[in-house]
């Protein structure tokens, strides 16, 4: 039966990632407003996993030990390499130089695929093993994956468009990518049937991953928005976040 709620699971974050790219390509200008209150709440669900439901479990099964810690910062450098294989040789298009086409940023394309498949992968990885521990961690976990996700798939769009893609191939190769999160947990169901101290590695590993991306990449977006009206309701949506993985963590 977990084996069925973790395969589900990545199929829906699948889903979801095809469905924002999609909703950019027919309504960018909805996007474009509400984009920074995606950010916002998906860094609120990315801290309270990682604090509330993935460190604790981990602790508990073995101790807030050096290990643990080391896991932690592993999975901040894992995390770290595959953002900087996403947005490597990502440069910005001079605005006065006419030689620099799209078409000569085309390396972009297969760059920012590989990177993302990488990311999803490592997206069902985490979820299989937050199954492993029980249903209601999962749940978080898809949860706060979903909602990273969603602005995450929506960039890689964006730059797949810059680098000459039409937006059908665009949404192809996001799908793609996003599919090899099943192939994640796959791998997960695989590994913790053969070692249980899969789960004692992932669930560190993912709190740093999504301490690292909530910390570098979220909160200095959300940042670029002074306008005291916008800012507040970016607010709003980080504590929103954060208090959805607080309701979760009751039903545990």
């Amino acid at each position: 039966m977990i084996n069925f709620y973790i395969i589900l699971s990545v199929i829906i974050v699948s889903l979801v990632s095809v469905i924002g790219v999609t909703a950019l390509a027919f309504n960018k200008r909805f996007i474009e407003k509400i984009m920074l209150i995606l950010v916002s709440l998906s860094a609120g669900t990315l801290f309270g996993d990682a604090f509330l439901h993935l460190l604790p479990e981990a602790v508990e099964k073995s101790g807030f030990t050096l290990t643990i810690s080391l896991t932690l910062l592993a999975g901040v450098v894992a995390f770290f390499t595959i953002e900087k294989l996403i947005h490597w040789n990502h440069c910005p298009v001079p605005v006065n130089n006419h030689k620099h086409t799209k078409s000569h940023y085309s390396h972009i394309a297969p760059l920012n695929i590989i990177g993302d498949a990488v990311h999803n992968f490592m997206d069902g990885l985490i979820i299989a093993g937050s199954y492993m521990v029980s249903i209601p961690v999962g749940i978080a976990t898809t949860i706060a994956v979903i909602l990273h996700e969603i602005p995450q798939e929506i960039a890689d769009f964006g730059v797949l468009l810059y680098s000459g893609l039409s937006k059908i191939k665009a949404i192809i190769l996001n799908l793609l990518s996003a599919l090899t999160a099943i192939i994640g947990a796959v791998v997960g169901i695989i590994l913790q049937s053969s070692s249980e101290q899969f789960t004692l590695f992932i669930l560190p590993f993912a709190a740093g991953g999504f301490v690292y991306i909530a910390g570098s990449n979220l909160i200095p977006e959300m940042h670029k928005e002074c306008r005291m009206k916008e800012s507040f309701w970016h607010y709003g949506a980080l504590i929103l976040g954060i208090g959805l993985m607080v309701a979760l963590r009751f039903i545990e």
